[in-house]
This record gives structure tokens, C-alpha cells and sequence, in this order.
């Protein structure tokens, strides 16, 4: 009689909707892969407009999701377990995730119609591709396999398309760097995993959050540890310092799409893990998690920002370089309101503050990214002296590198750069982290140095004969796209600042 129940209750069946976004992309990373087998050479390119197509196709199948939360891979028990849920705080970040693949697909294409000789075509789609699915799964995982997985489905593509660039030693070693780290993290997050898994008796998020804080006095030593491992794993993820040593130099040696996914989409999925650890699975332990991680924001936006104000004009890379650290200091920025969820009875508010955050970032440091991508077209060392006099040649271009730039600082009219980043300031505000509010406020000051002085020279006269930057068409789309989403939130911040008065779970 038993027999019944039992087997249906280990049947699974599957919301193919709701899995539609990552599936897609997964899919078409498969198909690009096999139609570069039978492609001649000539026709490689029909391979990026399939990327950027399938990515597209993914993104607006976010659309039919918004009607209301769905899950699937469900068992059934005293408490409903999912493994895949596509709720708003799944929506959001899944949108982020595919729209940041998506401008950094636009990006390689015509990165890789000029180095083509060096990359391979077919191998750089299916890595964007299977990157970005393990990305957008990432946020819908509700359980630490599925998360884990997903982590992993995203990183090591990754490394990869950082090493991709055949012959370049500095490609390669920014390939290894980024590789060691990224599996230093991954065996430490899978050990507390196994910790947390071995005191707790499930996986599933909302079961962990039931039942640590009722772990056996025998195994609390061991739940705790597992907890700490945990957070540890991902804070290399997110690159908080002390974990950051990877960043500029994989930033430097990796194709600059890539440096450009990384900052945004890589960010993401460290981000989104780390929230779904500790506001899902560990809400117990706020008490520990909270501290630590107001300690990694301080740390980080302080570093970043004085590693980025180091930068010297002149110096090969250097724009680069102080994009990847001025990305370690936003990091700091992000971090502001996870830690002050710790502290907060409904933490919602201020992952919402993080969620609107990221948002904005994203936007405007892949338009940065992409400007950069136009001046290493002629200036192959991207300096940021390169940049002086970019308005006498491309005022467009130079108007929105400007606008990215305000944003990030936070200074009108970069609207929405300013309102994020007083969001964040409130939320730790709110919380009672007076301390790590004056921490940010003296950062934002220091990051206004760097921002305006770089802005500054776009306008400054050109010394000697000025570069000529002629923009291909896709770079010319993925600057128009950020620019107008830029412009769009300045206009109405409360696209993405309503997330922060709503929250999202």
C-alpha cells in the first residue's frame, strides 16, 4: 500500500518555463558548438549573430515568468523542498545575468573579427554560452548542489575565455591566476557544504534555515564551521579583499569582453550566491555573518578605491586596470547592504538595496567597458592618457564615457548613480553600522578624485595628431544599449530603486 505514495512522491515533473532562460542559452551554446564543425571559415561570424540571438531569445522568455513565483524539481514533505524557483529576486538577477552576456556577446563580436587568427570562433561562443547558463541558473538554485553546480557551470568556462588568446603569455597566466582562485573557493565553499550538510541532514535552503538552529549540541562545532567555510568560498567569488589578488590581472590579460563579463556577470553570480547563503540558508547566524561581512565591505571599497586612485596615466593598461579595481571598490558598495541584512528583523529591504545597486552597476561599467573596447581599437596599450581628447574626435562617445563615469562616482547627471549609492548608505545607516557608513562616505570621496580626473581629460585639448576611432556596429549597439539604459534610470531611478523599498523575496 506504501509502495504508491513513495513512487510518486520520487516522480519529478519539470516547468520547462520556468527553466526556459538558462536552457535556452545552454542550447544554443550546444548548437553553436556543432555548427562550427560544418561552418568554412568564412562564415564564422553567423556564429557570433547566433550567440547574440540565442541570448536575446533567453532574455525574453523572462517575460512569460512574471505572472507569479514557479518552482519545479520539488519533493514532497512536511516542508515543500524545491531546487529551481523563479521567483522576482530569480527574475531580476536572471535579467541582469543575460542582459550583461548579452552586451559582452556584442563586445566579442567584433573583438573576435579582429583576432580571429588567435581566438577561435566556435570555442569563444560555446564558453560565452554555457558561462551565462550557469550563470542564470545560479539564482534560481534553491538547494547547495543545484548552487554549486550552477557556480561551477559558470566559473570554469571562464576560465577558459580568459586564457583563450592563443600565444599570448599574459592571457595565460591571467587564466592560471583567476583558475587557482576560483578553485581554492570552490573547495572551500564544497567543504562547508559537506559541514553543513553532515549537521543538518538536507540540502535544501529553507530546511538548512529550519533546522541549524536545532543541530545537536554534538554536531554545533561542526555546523558553525561549515557556516564559516561556506561564506569564505564565496567571498572569493564576490573578489571582497583579501580574496581580490586575482582581479586586475586577469582584467588585463583577458580579451576585453571578457574582462567586461567578469566584472559584471562574474560579480553577479558571487553576489547572488553569497545572498542565497546567508539570508535563505543561514539566517541564524546573522549574528556572525553580519560583522564579518560589514569588516569585508569596509576592507574592500577601501582597497579597491586606493588601488584604482594608484593608477598612473601613462602606465600599458592602465584604464583597464582601474576599471578592475575601481570594480573591487563597488564590490565594497554591494557588500554595504548584505551585511546590513544581518542585522535587520526583515532583511528584504536591504538585498533589495543591493539588487537596484547591482543594476546600476552593471549598466554603466559595461558601457565603460564597451568605450574602452572602441579606444583599444586604435590604441592597443588603452592608457588612460589614450583617452585625452576624445570628444574632439568622437564627442558622442566621450558624452557617455563621461555620463558612465559620473555614474560610478555617483555625481549628477549620473541621477541613478547617486541615488543607488545613497540607498546603500541608508541601509547600513538603518542597521546601526554608523562606523561603516563614515567608511564609505570617506571611499565615495576618494573614488570622485579618479572618476573626475579621468573625466577631465576627455575634454582636454589632444596632444599631437588625435587618434581617429571608427566603431564597428555591434560595439556601436552595445554603447548605444548601455547608454540608454544609463540615461533611462538617471531619468526614472525608480525602475530599479523601488526593489529596495519592496525588496524582492
Amino acid at each position: 500500500m506504501s509502495a504508491q505514495p513513495l513512487a510518486e512522491s520520487l516522480i519529478q515533473s519539470v516547468d520547462w518555463l520556468a527553466v526556459a532562460p538558462p536552457a535556452i542559452a545552454a542550447a544554443m551554446g550546444i548548437v553553436v558548438l556543432v555548427a562550427d564543425l560544418f561552418l568554412p571559415e568564412a562564415r564564422k561570424p553567423l556564429l557570433g549573430r547566433l550567440s547574440v540571438a540565442g541570448l536575446a531569445v533567453a532574455a525574453l522568455m523572462l517575460l512569460p515568468l512574471l505572472d507569479g513565483d514557479r518552482s519545479t524539481f520539488c519533493v514532497n514533505g512536511h516542508a515543500r523542498a524545491c531546487s529551481y524557483t523563479a521567483d522576482h529576486f530569480t527574475l531580476v538577477i536572471q535579467f541582469l545575468v543575460l542582459g550583461g552576456a548579452l552586451l559582452a556577446a556584442l563586445l566579442s563580436v567584433t573583438n573576435l573579427d579582429d583576432d580571429r587568427r588567435r581566438v577561435p570562433a566556435g570555442e569563444f561562443w560555446f564558453l560565452l554560452l554555457s558561462s551565462a547558463a550557469g550563470a542564470a541558473l545560479l539564482p534560481a538554485a534553491r538547494d547547495l548542489a543545484t548552487l554549486i553546480v550552477a557556480l561551477e557551470v559558470a566559473s570554469l568556462p571562464a576560465f577558459a575565455l580568459v586564457g583563450i588568446r592563443h600565444g599570448d603569455k599574459r592571457s595565460a597566466e591571467a587564466a592560471l591566476k583567476f583558475f587557482l582562485s576560483s578553485v581554492t573557493a570552490t573547495a572551500v565553499s564544497l567543504m562547508g557544504i559537506s559541514f553543513v550538510y553532515a549537521s543538518t541532514g538536507t540540502l535544501y535552503l529553507t530546511q538548512v534555515a529550519q533546522r541549524l538552529p536545532h543541530v545537536d549540541g554534538q554536531l554545533h562545532t561542526l555546523a558553525q564551521t561549515g557556516v564559516v567555510l561556506t561564506l569564505v568560498g564565496f567571498a572569493f567569488k564576490t573578489a571582497a579583499v583579501p580574496f581580490h589578488f586575482w582581479v586586475p590581472d586577469t582584467y588585463v590579460g583577458a580579451p576585453l569582453p571578457v574582462a567586461a563579463y567578469l566584472s559584471v556577470v562574474g560579480k553577479a553570480v558571487g553576489f547572488t550566491g553569497l545572498i542565497l547563503v546567508t539570508v535563505v540558508a543561514f539566517p541564524s547566524y546573522a549574528d556572525v555573518w553580519g560583522p564579518a561581512l560589514a569588516v569585508l565591505a569596509a576592507l574592500t571599497m577601501t582597497v579597491g578605491n586606493v588601488g584604482a586612485l594608484r593608477q598612473q596615466a601613462t602606465r600599458a593598461y592602465s584604464a583597464v586596470r582601474l576599471l578592475a579595481w575601481s570594480s573591487i571598490g563597488q564590490a565594497g558598495y554591494l557588500l554595504v547592504p548584505i551585511a546590513a541584512a544581518g542585522y535587520a528583523k526583515n532583511p528584504q529591504k536591504e538585498i533589495g538595496s543591493t539588487v537596484a545597486y547591482a543594476l546600476m552597476y552593471a549598466a554603466v561599467n559595461l558601457g565603460a567597458f564597451a568605450v574602452a573596447a572602441l579606444v583599444g581599437r586604435s590604441r592597443a596599450l588603452n592608457r588612460i592618457s589614450d583617452y585625452r581628447g576624445l570628444y574632439a574626435t568622437n564627442p558622442l562617445t566621450a558624452l557617455l564615457l563621461a555620463f558612465f563615469l559620473l555614474c560610478l562616482a555617483g555625481l549628477p547627471p549620473g541621477i541613478i548613480g547617486l541615488f543607488a549609492k545613497v540607498t546603500v548608505f541608508s541601509a547600513a545607516v538603518d542597521a546601526g553600522l554608523g562606523w561603516l557608513a563614515v567608511v564609505m562616505a570617506v571611499n565615495v570621496v576618494i573614488a570622485l578624485f579618479y572618476y573626475l580626473q579621468w573625466t577631465a581629460l576627455l575634454f582636454r585639448a589632444p596632444e599631437g595628431e588625435p587618434a581617429r576611432h571608427p566603431v564597428p556596429a555591434s560595439l556601436t549597439a552595445a554603447i548605444a544599449l548601455t547608454g540608454v539604459v544609463g540615461v533611462a534610470l538617471s531619468g526614472a531611478p525608480q525602475l530599479v530603486l523601488r526593489f529596495a523599498a519592496t525588496g524582492l523575496f
